[in-house]
C-alpha cells in the first residue's frame, strides 16, 4: 500500500474537544469569581442550555451517566421493574436502570440508522401483559434522533415513562408528524432527557451533563437528588426551620452537582454550539459525497435530516483490519458500540450472542471516523484517502 501524499500533523482521532481562547477566558473568570461551586455559573447553564433545546427546565449534573441514574431515581425504577432499551449505546444507558435494582429488556435496531427498532419495541411489549414494562429508554445514536412521538404512542398505550438519551444529540431533531422539527430534548414526548458533556460531545465541559424535562415535579424531585437529597427550601421543608442553616434530608439523594469551573466552560461552548453543529454537518456532507459511490464502504444514514453528527460510522467488511491500519497513518478511529448484552456483566444476567442479531452484524462491521469541528478539509480528505486505498487494497 503506497502512502499518500498528505501527512498530517497531529493524530486525528474520533473526536476531539475545541477549546478557544473565549473557553479560557471564561473559566478564568470564574476561578477568580466568589464560586467555585454552587454558584450562579450553574443556573446560568441550565436556563440557558433549556432554551437551547426547548425545554422548561434543566438540571446540571457532573456526567451523563449520573443523569441517567438521577432520572431513574426520580421516576421511582424498584427492584425487579423492567425497563426496555437498545443494546447499540454505551453501556450506562442500561446501567441506570441497574443501579436501581430494575431489569433490564433489549430490543434489537434497526439496522439502517442503529436506532432502536420501535416496530420490534411494540412487539415486545404487546407479548406481555400491560405493567410488564415499567419504561423505555430510547437512544438518538450517533446525533440520529428517534422518533420520539411514535415513541410516546406506545408509552401511553402500554403505560410507560420514557427517558431519551440525548448525549449524542444536542441540536439534533426528528420530524414529527406534523411535518414539524421536534429538538431533542425538548421534553414535549419524553418524560426526561439527558446530554453529556464529555470533551469528544459537542459541547465540552471536562466531565458534565444535563437532564433537561418539562414536568415541574421531576424537576424539583431531581435538583434535591443531585444535592444528597437534600433541601432548604422553606416551601419543602417537613418541620418548622429553626434558623437560616436549617436544612433536610428528605430521602437518599447523591452528590452529582456541576461546579461553576465546568458550568462556566460550558456557558462559553454553547454559545458556538450551532456553529460547531454546522461544521459537524459540513464535514458529514463531505463524506457522504466522498463514499456515495465508493464499493466496499456503507455510510450509516446519510444525509438524514435532523442528524446531528456525533459520530459519522461507516461499515466495511474488515473492520479490525480498516482500524489498525488506519492507526498506522495517524488516524484513532472508534468502535461505537459493543452490543451492551455481549458484555460479561450482562451476560452473567442470562443474554447471549445472536439474542440480538441486528446490532451484533452491525457491530461486526461498524467503525467510527475523524469528525469534529476543527477537523480541516485537507485532513478529511487524507482519512477518506486511507479508506480507500485499503479498501481498494482489500479486494485485490
Amino acid at each position: 500500500m503506497s502512502e499518500t501524499a498528505f501527512q498530517p500533523t497531529r493524530p486525528l482521532p474520533y473526536g476531539r474537544q475545541n477549546i478557544t481562547d473565549a473557553d479560557v477566558a471564561a473559566v478564568t473568570a470564574a476561578l477568580q469569581a466568589d464560586f467555585l461551586t454552587q454558584g450562579p455559573a450553574v443556573a446560568a447553564f441550565e436556563k440557558q442550555f433549556a432554551a437551547y433545546v426547548g425545554a422548561r427546565y434543566a438540571v446540571a449534573v457532573s456526567n451523563g451517566t449520573a443523569a441517567l441514574h438521577l432520572c431513574a431515581l426520580a421516576l421511582d425504577v424498584q427492584p425487579g421493574q423492567r425497563v426496555i432499551t437498545t443494546p447499540l449505546t454505551f453501556a450506562a444507558s442500561a446501567n441506570c436502570v441497574r443501579y436501581c435494582g430494575g431489569e433490564v429488556q433489549f430490543a434489537d435496531i434497526d439496522p439502517a440508522t442503529g436506532l432502536i427498532d420501535l416496530a420490534k419495541v411494540r412487539t415486545l411489549l404487546e407479548a406481555h401483559p400491560k405493567g410488564h414494562f415499567a419504561g423505555l429508554i430510547p437512544v438518538d445514536f450517533a446525533g440520529l434522533a428517534v422518533d420520539l412521538e411514535a415513541a410516546r404512542q406506545l408509552a401511553d398505550e402500554f403505560g410507560l415513562w420514557i427517558i431519551e438519551d440525548s448525549c449524542h444529540s444536542p441540536g439534533g431533531f426528528f420530524i414529527d408528524s406534523n411535518g414539524q422539527e421536534q429538538q431533542c430534548g425538548n421534553g414535549r414526548f419524553a418524560d426526561l432527557a439527558i446530554f453529556s458533556f464529555h470533551p469528544v460531545k459537542h459541547i465540552a465541559t471536562g466531565e458534565g451533563g444535563m437532564i433537561t424535562t418539562n414536568d415541574e415535579q421531576l424537576f424539583q424531585r431531581l435538583l434535591r437528588l443531585r444535592t444528597h437529597g437534600i433541601t432548604r427550601d422553606p416551601a419543602d421543608l417537613i418541620r418548622e426551620s429553626e434558623g437560616g442553616w436549617y436544612m433536610e434530608m428528605q430521602e437518599l439523594g447523591y452528590n452529582y452537582r456541576l461546579a461553576d469551573l465546568n458550568c462556566a466552560l460550558g456557558l462559553s461552548q454553547l454559545a458556538r454550539a450551532d456553529q460547531g453543529l454546522a461544521r459537524r454537518r459540513a464535514l458529514a456532507a463531505r463524506y457522504d459525497a466522498a463514499f456515495a459511490h465508493a464499493a466496499g464502504v456503507q455510510i450509516l444514514a446519510p444525509g438524514r435530516p435532523g442528524h446531528a453528527y456525533h459520530l459519522y460510522v461507516i461499515e466495511v467488511a474488515d473492520r479490525k483490519g480498516l482500524y489498525d491500519f488506519l492507526r498506522t497513518r495517524q488516524i484513532f478511529a472508534q468502535v461505537h458500540y459493543i452490543p451492551v448484552h455481549r458484555m460479561p456483566y450482562y451476560e452473567g444476567l442470562g443474554w447471549r450472542a445472536g439474542d440480538f442479531p441486528l446490532a451484533e452484524a452491525y457491530y461486526e462491521h461498524c467503525l467510527s471516523i475523524p469528525l469534529f469541528p476543527t477537523l480541516t478539509d485537507e485532513e478529511q480528505d487524507y482519512v477518506v484517502a486511507c479508506i480507500q486505498e485499503f479498501v481498494v487494497a482489500d479486494k485485490q
